[in-house]
């Protein structure tokens, strides 16, 4: 599996807010999204095993564990490997994904799918018949950078039973779209990055 880095902080976002965790980011992704904050990931990571990888987490000694990228789901055969081996160590894992492509065995085996939907202001378009493919446990992210976003959030929001997460462009300024969210009485939750507000990875 070629990874971009591991690194331990605070999970930033979604109902996972807050949660120390180690971050396995893999390289590579097949979107490119207008306002990514990752783009390093895109081309530069190195070749690593799941043996390598468990090592590396393994100094951290915590058991929770966020598979991000990029795209981890382009790497699904070491993804599988590595998520079978996690499970075996007890390891909570919540994987990020763009919603663009789909494994049963992964998707059932990990403890939260958070699936970033991608709106019109990225430029891409998530696959949105993989909403029909979570469960309860699961989550759905998206960003929310201008009106069109937000429409199309209305109607994510209006058709799904899965817990859906807003969160405005860049992270923090969060009130107008708490407002607009107010308003509308939608059935989901507003929060920021929080990371960025802490300045941390």
């Amino acid at each position: 599996m070629k990874v971009n880095e591991i690194f331990f902080s605070l999970q930033g976002e979604g109902k996972y807010i807050g949660m120390p965790q180690v971050f396995i980011r893999t390289a590579g992704c097949n979107f490119r999204c207008s306002w990514c904050d990752t783009w390093y990931s895109r081309a530069y990571g190195e070749e690593m095993n799941v043996k390598e990888i468990l090592d590396e987490i393994g100094k951290y000694n915590v058991k929770s564990v966020c598979i991000t990228g990029g795209e981890p789901m382009l790497h699904l055969d070491d993804l599988k490997k590595l998520v079978r081996e996690l499970k075996n160590k007890g390891y909570f894992i919540l994987l990020e994904t763009n919603g663009s492509l789909y494994d049963k065995y992964i998707f059932n085996k990990v403890d939260c799918v958070s699936m970033d939907i991608k709106p019109p202001s990225s430029g891409e378009r998530s696959n949105e018949i993989l909403i029909k493919k979570l469960k309860e446990k699961d989550q759905i992210k998206i960003v929310i950078a201008d009106d069109t976003d937000y429409e199309y959030a209305k109607k994510i929001a209006k058709k799904s039973r899965i817990s859906i997460i807003l969160q405005p462009k860049g992270g923090i300024k969060i009130k107008e779209l708490t407002d607009r969210v107010l308003k509308d009485r939608l059935n989901v939750r507003v929060l920021p990055q929080l990371h960025k507000i802490i300045n941390i990875k």
